[in-house]
C-alpha cells in the first residue's frame, strides 16, 4: 500500500513540476519580443532616396503604393547628415536651417482621396547607432530667459536599449517620428517647423511602436511623409530638440473610407486620443477637446452633452510641445476599456 500511495505521489508531483515549467515557458516567450515577426515590406525607401524639407501639394512623391502597403523607410537626423557623432557646437552653428527638416517621402497612396482618412499602422521604430541634442539661447520654450549653449551627442545602446545623457544618467530609449504628415491642400512651400491640420511636426513621444495614426486627406493620393526622429524626448521638447537620430521605420498605410477628422488622431489596444494645435496652450487644449467630444459622440452614439460630461471623468489633457513656433500642441486620451462593447462599427 505504501509503495502504490508513493508511486501515486512522484506522478502528482512530475505533473505539478511539468505544468510549472509550462507556464513558466509561456511566461517567458510573452516577456520575449525577440521573436516578434514584423511583416515583410513591400517598398523601402532608402536614405539616398530624394528628400524634402517643405509640406506642399506639389512635391512629387518618391514611390506610389496601394492602400495596404507596408513601407520601409529610412530616415536621417533632423540636419539630414550635417551632423555626425564627432561634431561640436561650433559645427552646429554652421547647420543649414534650410534643410531642417530632412523628410522622406512623400509617398502617394493611390486609392486616397480629398476628405478620406489616412491610417498609419507604426509596426517598428529602430533607431541609428547615434544621436545628438542642443539648446541654444533663441530657441526653446524659455527662449530669452538665458544665455546657455550646450551639445551632446551620445552612442546608443541598442543592446539595452539606454542612452546615457551623462555619469550617473541612463535614459530608457522610446523612438518615434517627431514629423509625420500629409501634404496640404496648397501649392505653397510650408514650413515643416509648426503643427497643422496635416500633422507635420507634432513632436508627440506617445507615436511609438504599435500606435495607428490617423490623418485628414486634403489632396489626391495623401502624399504621407516621416522624419525629424527622435530616440527619446519627454512631452514638451521643452529646450526644442530631443535625442535626433537617424531611423528605420516600417508601417503600414490604409486608406479609410467614410469617416471624417479635421485634425490628426492616434490610438492603441488601450487608448484613444485627438490632437489641437494653436498659437496657445489653452486653444490647443480647447481644440482637442472639442475633437474628443466629436469622437465619443459619433462613435459611441452618445449625446454632446454626456460625451463632454465623460470627457471630464476619463479624459487626460498632455503636452505634447511647446516649442514649435508658432504652433503648440495638446493632446487628450481617454481609455477605451470603459466603454469598448458599445462602440458603433
Amino acid at each position: 500500500m505504501k509503495k502504490i500511495l508513493l508511486f501515486i505521489i512522484l506522478i502528482i508531483t512530475c505533473n505539478c513540476n511539468e505544468a510549472n515549467k509550462k507556464t513558466q515557458l509561456q511566461l517567458d516567450n510573452s516577456l520575449d519580443t525577440s521573436s516578434e515577426v514584423i511583416p515583410e515590406p513591400d517598398f523601402t525607401i532608402t536614405r539616398d532616396q530624394k528628400t524634402h524639407d517643405k509640406f506642399s501639394s506639389v512635391i512629387p512623391p518618391v514611390i506610389t503604393v496601394s492602400s495596404g502597403s507596408i513601407i520601409e523607410a529610412f530616415t536621417r537626423e533632423a540636419t539630414g547628415g550635417q551632423l555626425n557623432i564627432n561634431s561640436t557646437l561650433e559645427d552646429l552653428k554652421k547647420v543649414d536651417m534650410d534643410k531642417v527638416h530632412t523628410l522622406t517621402g512623400p509617398i502617394y497612396v493611390e486609392e486616397a482621396e480629398a476628405g478620406d482618412v489616412l491610417a498609419v499602422e507604426l509596426l517598428d521604430l529602430e533607431p541609428g547607432d547615434w544621436g545628438w541634442t542642443a539648446m541654444e539661447p533663441g530657441f526653446g520654450f524659455l527662449a530669452g530667459e538665458h544665455e546657455s549653449e550646450l551639445f551632446k551627442t551620445y552612442e546608443l545602446d541598442k543592446e539595452k536599449n539606454r542612452v546615457t545623457f551623462s555619469e550617473g544618467v541612463s535614459i530608457p530609449l522610446k523612438p518615434f517620428a517627431g514629423v509625420m504628415g500629409v501634404a496640404p491642400d496648397t501649392t505653397a512651400m510650408l514650413s515643416t517647423i509648426p503643427p497643422r491640420a496635416n500633422g507635420g511636426n507634432m513632436d508627440d513621444p506617445h507615436l511609438v511602436k504599435g500606435v495607428t495614426v490617423y490623418f485628414p486627406v486634403f489632396i489626391k493620393g495623401a502624399l504621407f511623409s516621416i522624419g525629424d526622429t527622435h530616440a527619446v524626448q519627454g512631452l514638451g521638447e521643452v529646450v526644442g530638440t530631443a535625442v535626433e537620430c537617424d531611423m528605420r521605420v516600417r508601417f503600414r498605410l490604409t486608406v479609410i473610407k467614410g469617416k471624417t477628422i479635421t485634425e490628426p488622431e492616434y490610438e492603441t489596444e488601450e487608448y484613444y486620443a485627438t490632437t489641437g494645435f494653436a498659437t496657445t496652450i489653452d486653444e490647443a487644449a480647447k481644440k482637442a477637446t472639442r475633437n474628443m467630444v466629436k469622437h465619443i459622440s459619433e462613435t459611441y452614439q452618445m449625446s454632446w452633452d454626456e460625451a463632454y460630461m465623460l470627457c471630464s471623468l476619463i479624459g487626460d489633457l498632455k503636452i505634447a510641445e511647446v516649442v514649435d513656433v508658432p504652433n503648440m500642441l495638446v493632446t487628450m486620451h481617454i481609455p477605451k476599456n470603459v466603454f469598448e462593447k458599445n462602440k458603433v462599427h
